[in-house]
């Protein structure tokens, strides 16, 4: 259990580190510094790659206490009340940093995507619809 509730602070820890990165990220992409583009999706693969590792962690431990298809009501049903109503409230925040950091990822994609679109636009022209005869 003890495994468990770590996981959930570094989690939390991590994640307001990535929505840190993802804020410079747009940031960077808004004023068009692509070497610092460059050095912040490094961090945030690492970082990715690390909540990854963690998360299946925290499946593999909820499972050893819980039983297959594990949930985190099942593992908190097994806390005391105080401890319990502790790790809902982390559990809880960390869920909200994850939705925070799954929109700001995507609103990052999508002006990278409108970006490059522009670009091509720039270097290539628009494509015609209709070609003269």
């Amino acid at each position: 259990m003890t495994g468990l509730l770590q996981g959930v602070a570094d989690d939390s820890a991590a994640y307001r580190t990535l929505l840190g990165l993802l804020e410079e990220q747009f940031d960077a992409a808004i004023r068009h510094h692509q070497e610092r583009l460059g050095r912040i999706a490094a961090e945030i693969a690492g970082l990715v790659d690390t909540l990854e590792v963690r998360r299946a962690l925290r499946v593999e431990l909820a499972t050893r206490l819980t039983g297959p298809n594990p949930s985190m009501a099942q593992v908190f049903s097994l806390l005391r009340p105080e401890p319990r109503a502790r790790l809902e409230a982390d559990w809880h925040a960390l869920e909200q940093m994850v939705l925070a950091a799954k929109a700001a990822g995507k609103r990052n994609g999508e002006l990278l995507a409108e970006q490059f679109t522009i670009m091509q636009r720039v270097l290539h022209g628009e494509n015609q619809t209709y070609e003269p005869a």
